[in-house]
């Protein structure tokens, strides 16, 4: 028979508040029923409303933030998750994730398991580059990923930014879900040490422990798609109010750069702390101007003096396309500035991969004898 849990939704108001995501209990909700190992069901109670079906016993990242996203969605946000491997309680699903051995978006069933899935975000999409094979997450995302985000920022779907913040979250978030889930290792070879500390594997240890006599894995199921859609919705809120805004900051000091001289080689960030390597590289490519800015100008945080730094070959290198030349690294303040004939100096690292001057027209003095070689 069904084990009746407590009413259940999961609600979310990330633009108030990302952290404005709880699981309320309320008779006056929709009723959750668990259906847990070894009380298989005969049928789904007709006045259930819609439901959303994924499988019984230990639970993943990806079938805890497939139902979450699903549930996103103005059609399941009052939804009952119901859990359980009984195809004929599934059949009577409105949308099945993670078990089931099927993938028919039409029929909005969702697996990855079965031996003939091999579909990745380029297959299902080939303007996308990412190959990793998907898990049951990364198909609702692929699916409904667009939506799920709209609802989420308030945004219509033909906001003109949507699609690079549906890009950037499967990026940077989604993937690594479905390469875990799939096995996928981020690189070959034995690794030093083992991580136990990523989002997949908080899940995991969400799980009731094999020797736990009262194990409630309904509550603990809840409890992934909080913390699953809690760390979604962190990304997606963080990637529209501070990575988008500090691209259009990029984009603007690339298409200046003509204006600050020698070939436009040099880029001024006039607003300081804003990161820009990534959306710099970014950028580069998508305007076919790759490695055309060598140095960049920015202003410390606290607005006292200003840095001038070597683009990075690759994202997280400290290799540059220009260092700052020998004879200023390692040294400071007037010292370097007498060696360096420029007034202001602040240091420059042993590496010479950034330095630093009192003014603007200091450290656009040393990014220019740089290039230049003029030093």
């Amino acid at each position: 028979m069904f084990r009746c849990l407590v009413a259940v939704r999961v609600v979310s108001k990330p633009f108030r508040s990302v952290c404005d995501l709880r699981v309320e209990t309320s008779s006056t909700l929709v009723r959750s029923v668990s259906l847990m190992s070894g009380e298989p069901p005969t049928k789904k109670p007709a006045a259930m409303g819609k439901t959303i079906g994924t499988h019984s016993g230990n639970f993943h990242c990806d079938d805890a933030l497939a139902c979450f996203l699903l549930k996103q969605l103005p059609e399941y946000k009052d939804a009952t998750v119901v859990r359980s491997r009984d195809p004929a309680v599934l059949d009577t699903c409105d949308v099945v994730v993670d078990v089931g051995a099927v993938y028919d978006p039409a029929k909005r069933r969702f697996d990855h398991h079965q031996k003939s899935f091999n579909e990745t975000m380029n297959s299902l999409n080939p303007a996308k580059k990412w190959t990793t094979k998907l898990s049951s997450a990364g198909l609702v995302y692929v699916h409904y990923g667009r939506e799920v985000i709209a609802e989420a920022l308030g945004w219509k779907l033909s906001e003109p930014n949507l699609e690079k913040i549906y890009d950037k979250v499967y990026e940077n978030f989604m993937e690594e879900i479905d390469a875990i889930d799939n096995g996928i290792n981020a690189y070959d070879g034995e690794p030093r040490y083992r991580i136990n500390t990523n989002l997949s594997s908080r899940v995991g240890h969400l799980n009731p422990a094999w020797n736990n006599p009262n194990p409630n894995l309904y509550e603990q199921f809840l409890k992934a798609m909080k913390l699953t859609g809690e760390e979604f919705l962190e990304r997606v809120h963080f990637y529209a109010t501070a990575w988008l805004p500090a691209r259009e900051l990029v984009l603007n000091a690339l298409q200046q750069r003509q204006k600050v001289g020698d070939a436009g080689s040099i880029m001024i960030m006039e607003r300081g702390g804003c990161p820009w390597k990534d959306h710099l590289l970014t950028l580069e490519e998508e305007l076919s101007i790759p490695g055309e800015v060598k140095m960049v100008l920015y202003q410390d945080q606290d607005g006292s003096s200003w840095r001038v730094q070597g683009v990075p070959v690759t994202l997280g290198s400290f290799e540059c396309r220009v260092h700052l030349p020998e004879k200023w690294r390692g040294l400071r303040d007037e010292e370097l500035s007498r060696v360096s004939g420029i007034d202001g100096c602040i240091f420059v690292h042993s590496s010479g991969f950034i330095g630093g001057n009192k003014t603007k027209e200091g450290a656009l003095e040393m990014a220019t004898r740089t290039i230049k070689g003029n030093v």
